[in-house]
C-alpha cells in the first residue's frame, strides 16, 4: 500500500495540553466510582507518543503512576484496550512476542502476525524494546522456542535485511519467479532455503511484481503454489509476507475476522491488531473487513473497544 492512502483512526492531537489530559485523568478516578467515558475519550484519542507524554506529566503532578492508577480502576477489556494504549507501542508487541513464546510451546499465530508483516524500522524497534525489557536479544528468544525453515523464516526477519527502496524492477521479477518456481514446482522436495531468501530480502513492490510473474509461470497464484509445497508453520509465516505484501489491510481484515468468529471471541489477537493498527491503516483494514464481510467492524466489538477504530 503506498504510504499516503494509509487511513489511521488515531492521530496526533494538534492542540495537545498533557498537563489538563493528565488533571483530567486524576479526576475521572477519584471519589468513588469512576468515569470511564472520559478515561476513553482522552487515553483513545492521543497518539502513542501523547499518551506517554501524558503519563509523565501524571507522575510529576501527583507523584503516581497513570498505568497503575487506570490498571487498578478498570476491568474485562477496557482495561485490557488501556492498557496497550498506554505502552510504547514496540514494548507493548515485544510484550506481546513474549507472551507468545512464555511456557510450553509458542503461540505461532502471534509470532507470524507481528514479525512476518513489519519493516524493517518497525522490527528493529520491536528487538530493541524486547532486548532491553527481557535482557536477551529477540533473534535468540525465537531461536530457542522455535525450530527448522520456520525459526530460520522469523530470524531472517527480525534481522532487517530487506531492501526497502527498490520500486520493482520486471525484469528481476521474471528472475525470481524462474527461482522461486526452480525451488519448488520444478524440481522434486522443495528448497526451502530460496523461498525465505527471496521473501525476507527484496522489496514489497518487487514482491508483488514477483507473484504476478510467478502466476504466468505456473499458472497457478502464488499462494496455491506455498499451499502445496509447505506445511505447517512455515506455510503460515510465507502465507503473511505474501497476503501482508499483496494487500496488507485485507490480511489484517481476514485476522479480526478469525478473531471474531467461531463460539468465542479471542480477544487478546482483536486488540493487538485494533492497537497496534490504529496510527498506521486501522481505517483501511475496517473498510476492507466491510467490503470483504458485508458488515460493520464496529456492530462486531465490544462498544469498550470501539472507540480504536471510529
Amino acid at each position: 500500500m503506498d504510504p499516503g492512502s494509509e487511513k489511521a483512526t488515531v492521530r496526533v492531537v494538534e492542540d495537545f495540553d498533557a498537563s489538563s489530559d493528565a488533571a483530567t485523568l486524576r479526576e475521572s478516578m477519584k471519589g468513588l466510582g469512576t468515569d470511564e467515558e472520559t478515561i476513553c475519550a482522552v487515553v483513545c484519542n492521543r497518539a502513542n507518543e501523547q499518551r506517554l507524554i501524558i503519563a509523565e506529566e501524571y507522575t510529576q503532578a501527583y507523584g503516581r503512576h497513570l498505568l497503575e492508577d487506570l490498571k487498578s480502576e478498570l476491568g474485562g477489556h477496557l482495561e485490557d484496550v488501556i492498557e496497550a494504549l498506554m505502552k510504547p507501542l514496540p514494548e507493548y508487541l515485544a510484550d506481546e512476542i513474549n507472551h507468545a513464546i512464555d511456557g510450553l510451546g509458542s503461540d505461532e499465530k502471534t509470532l507470524v502476525e507481528i514479525l512476518c508483516t513489519r519493516s524493517n524500522d518497525q522490527l528493529a524497534k520491536i528487538a530493541e524494546a524486547y532486548e532491553a525489557k527481557y535482557e536477551k536479544p529477540l533473534s535468540e528468544a525465537i531461536e530457542g522456542d522455535t525450530s527448522g525453515n520456520f525459526k530460520r523464516l522469523l530470524v531472517a526477519m527480525i534481522a532487517g535485511g530487506r531492501d526497502e527502496d527498490c520500486w520493482g524492477d520486471h525484469e528481476l521479477a521474471v528472475e525470481l519467479a524462474e527461482k522461486l518456481y526452480d525451488a519448488g514446482e520444478g524440481k522434486l522436495g522443495t528448497n526451502e532455503e530460496e523461498f525465505t531468501r527471496i521473501m525476507v530480502q527484496y522489496s514489497y513492490p518487487q514482491l508483488r511484481l514477483t507473484f504476478r510473474e510467478s502466476e504466468k509461470l505456473s499458472g497457478k497464484p502464488f499462494n496455491e503454489m506455498v499451499d502445496d509445497e509447505f506445511t505447517g508453520s512455515m506455510q503460515k509465516g510465507l502465507l503473511a509476507i505474501y497476503y501482508s505484501t499483496v494487500n496488507r489491510p485485507a490480511y489484517f481484515a481476514q485476522l479480526l475476522n478469525d478473531a471474531l468468529g467461531g463460539a468465542g471471541t479471542s480477544d487478546r489477537p482483536l486488540i493487538r491488531i485494533l492497537v497496534s493498527r490504529s496510527e498506521i491503516d486501522l481505517g483501511n483494514i475496517r473498510d476492507e473487513y466491510e467490503a470483504m464481510f458485508e458488515r460493520s467492524l464496529v456492530d462486531h466489538i465490544d462498544v469498550r473497544i470501539i472507540i480504536c477504530c471510529n
